[in-house]
Parts: structure tokens; C-alpha cells; sequence
């Protein structure tokens, strides 16, 4: 419909790229940062909770600078399944959920990363 926004294609993926990894970046530098308070909150083992962490932390920025994106897409994916899990079927959280904790925000997260997978993240990557 409107085919004069192809050219823009490219600064759309970084965008993407640059929202989806600044998320992931926020989540794990905050699960690096107090561990013990957040492995309790979300019921994990401190170790597991440090290596998501890292694997957000180090995730992020390889999708934001376009290093190994699919990737780096696909393991942030698998994290975002294993918080689906959890919310839906161990706390039974609904889609919204209470006070806007519901399981929409991975939704969105994996709606996103399978975009930035299909697309390779767009063509202007570091690493392929």
C-alpha cells in the first residue's frame, strides 16, 4: 500500500534491534545486580537467575550491534519461553495479569526476536 516506506526497512529493523536488546540488557544487568533478592522474587536458584543474567545481558548487546543475531535471538527466545512457563502454568498468571504482570510482555519480547530471526536483523548486522 504503501511501497515509498521499503526504503525505510533497514532503520526499522535496527530500531527493533536496539528496543528488544535494551530490554534484555535492563533485565539482566538488574538480575546481575541483586541476585539473592531476585531469585527469590521469581523462585529460581541463584545460580540459574546469575547465568540469565549474563545470557540477557551478553544477548542483548549481540542483538543490538547485530553479532550472531539469529542467535542471539534464538537463546533470548528460549529464556522468554521458560518466563511464559513459569507465568502461565506455576503462578497462573492470565494474559494481562494482576497490576500488568500477565505473560503479554514475553508475548511481545518473542513477537519481536522472531522478527529479528526471520529477518536476520535487517542488513545492517556485524556478524552474520
Amino acid at each position: 500500500m504503501f511501497p515509498w516506506l521499503d526504503s525505510y526497512t533497514a532503520y526499522a529493523l535496527v530500531f527493533l534491534r536496539l528496543m528488544a536488546g535494551l530490554v534484555f540488557i535492563d533485565s539482566g544487568y538488574n538480575d546481575l545486580k541483586s541476585p539473592g533478592a531476585r531469585s527469590t522474587s521469581l523462585e529460581l536458584p541463584k545460580g540459574l537467575l546469575v547465568f540469565l543474567g549474563v545470557a540477557e545481558l551478553l544477548g542483548g548487546i549481540a542483538v543490538i550491534i547485530g553479532f550472531l543475531t539469529q542467535l542471539a535471538s534464538i537463546g533470548l527466545m528460549l529464556i522468554m519461553l521458560g518466563a511464559l512457563q513459569k507465568k502461565i502454568f506455576v503462578w497462573k498468571t492470565g494474559f494481562w495479569g494482576k497490576d500488568g504482570r500477565g505473560w503479554s510482555y514475553e508475548l511481545t519480547l518473542i513477537s519481536m526476536l522472531l522478527v529479528i530471526l526471520a529477518t536476520d536483523g535487517g542488513s545492517w548486522v556485524l556478524l552474520r
